[in-house]
């Protein structure tokens, strides 16, 4: 591992705090969006069927 400064150092720290401050929030806002998507029924929808590659667009379907 490479040498680092007491600059590098000092702006690793200062990111990983903020990191640590902004978690909870952001699993809040991951906690709300799966509620919202279970709410809003996405978990029921099937999947796309695939689609034919390379056949008309008339020999497709």
């Amino acid at each position: 591992m490479a040498y680092r400064s007491a600059a590098q150092l000092r702006n690793t720290r200062r990111i990983e705090a903020l990191i640590k401050l902004a978690a909870p929030a952001l699993n809040v806002v991951l906690y709300a969006g799966d509620k919202a998507s279970r709410i809003a029924g996405r978990d029921q929808l099937g999947p796309e069927p695939a689609r034919r590659v390379g056949l008309p667009p008339s020999m497709r379907d």
